[in-house]
């Protein structure tokens, strides 16, 4: 029995109608008697299920959760065919393009519900990254920022960083414990390389790096992994990632790098102290009133067992030791021997040591190159100005290495 025929008789079935056969014969061009047997089977309950086509595979069946999950970024099916391809989808566009077709037709747009958060249960993670400011002097300051949030009371904790290593993520949510007064149950990342080990994860399925985990452990919270392309399910932090937008203003109105990193610290204490969108509420006040006594205490000496004591370095051909992944001089005569590196008690400055003598200290900066004058000297004549004198050189650098200044 056709199907369009039992669709068109159900609506008589459910008001309780006697349709007029001939009528519906002359519709559907159809035997009356046809028509009078539909409706009878569709009231009777007796109509036949229609035969389930068997599915078979098909050459998308790996990549339909990827599909899926680029489809709700907005990606065209011609951007999503050529990203899979990269993954070794062998089929061809069209049945990628009609795939994503269907995907679309039968999406419905799913409003995001505001949850209830509870006290002391959660905090959400992420970067501000690759920020770029420039000052009075219009010299460009690329930056980070790390964003930390207690979504029940909103209570925030930003700063700027450099890099995004796993150590100084440590460092940050070290700091972010101690300024928010404690360690929530749970903290809740995104899919971010210093927290996930990609070589051992599927998509959907995020592995947690061990050291990372071991962190996590010590410091006492079950670490949580949001689920890829859903932004929605970490919104705090989300959302505090736009409001850091309000540094843009700031552009070519401040001096240095100290002034920016106030900049960033006074943004932190304003939005606490600025009535919250979300709550109503001011999220100093309703962390100290409500959330604070059900936050764990922070463990003593958390970060000591990550971060070796002596921290040791090869001396580089070019006579340089990396820390913090900004090269530091040394003398030449150094060059392939093993040297230690002590961070001083203000983490401003590095002393480097070769079997126990300080060879040279350096103030620590985010410039790539960060050379000695004396060290300058004795690499050139070691190498690019060998057997002229000292004067000579200084002179040469002097007219050719005001480069060093810049990088």
């Amino acid at each position: 029995m056709r199907h369009d025929i039992r669709e068109g008789v159900k609506r008589y079935v459910d008001n309780d109608i006697e349709p007029n056969y001939a009528a519906l014969s002359r519709q559907y061009d159809v035997d009356y008697r046809t028509a009078k047997k539909a409706y009878q089977e569709v009231k009777e309950g007796d109509a036949k299920p229609q035969k389930q086509k068997k599915q078979r595979p098909s050459l998308l069946d790996p990549y339909r959760d990827v599909i899926k999950a680029k489809l709700e970024l907005n990606c065209s099916a011609m951007a999503i065919f050529k990203f899979i391809q990269k993954k070794g989808f062998q089929g061809q566009y069209t049945i990628v393009k009609t795939y994503c077709a269907s995907i679309r037709k039968a999406r419905t747009h799913k409003a995001t519900i505001r949850v209830e958060h509870t006290a002391g249960l959660s905090a959400q993670v992420d970067w501000k990254e690759e920020m770029t400011l420039y000052n009075k002097e219009n010299k460009p300051y690329h930056f980070n920022i790390f964003l930390y949030v207690l979504p029940y009371s909103k209570l925030k904790y930003l700063t700027l960083i450099f890099e995004r290593s796993q150590d100084t993520l440590f460092n940050c949510l070290d700091d972010a414990f101690w300024h928010t007064g404690g360690v929530p149950t749970e903290i809740w990342f995104d899919n971010m390389k210093q927290v996930v080990d990609h070589s051992k994860s599927n998509f959907g399925h995020p592995v947690f790096n061990e050291r990372f985990r071991q962190f996590s452990q010590d410091a006492g919270y079950k670490p949580i992994a949001c689920r890829a392309f859903r932004p929605q399910t970490k919104g705090s932090v989300e959302a505090l990632a736009r409001t850091v937008e309000r540094l843009r203003p700031y552009n070519y109105e401040f001096c240095d790098g100290v002034e920016l990193i106030n900049l960033v610290d006074n943004l932190c204490d304003e939005l606490n102290h600025e009535v919250s969108q979300a709550t109503n509420e001011i999220p100093q006040d309703k962390w100290l009133a409500e959330e604070k006594e059900y936050l764990h205490q922070l463990p003593d000496d958390l970060l000591k067992p990550f971060f070796e004591e002596d921290i040791t370095r090869v001396v580089s051909k070019e006579s340089m030791v990396i820390f913090r992944k900004c090269k530091y001089s040394v003398d030449p005569r150094y060059i392939g021997r093993t040297v230690n590196i002590e961070l001083s008690n203000d983490e401003h400055h590095i002393q480097i040591y070769y079997n126990g003598e300080l060879i040279r200290a350096h103030d620590i900066t985010t410039q790539q190159f960060n050379y000695n004058e004396d060290d300058q000297i004795n690499i050139l004549g070691s190498d690019l100005l060998k057997g002229r004198s000292e004067t000579d050189i200084k002179a040469y650098i002097a007219a050719h290495m005001s480069a060093y200044d810049e990088v």
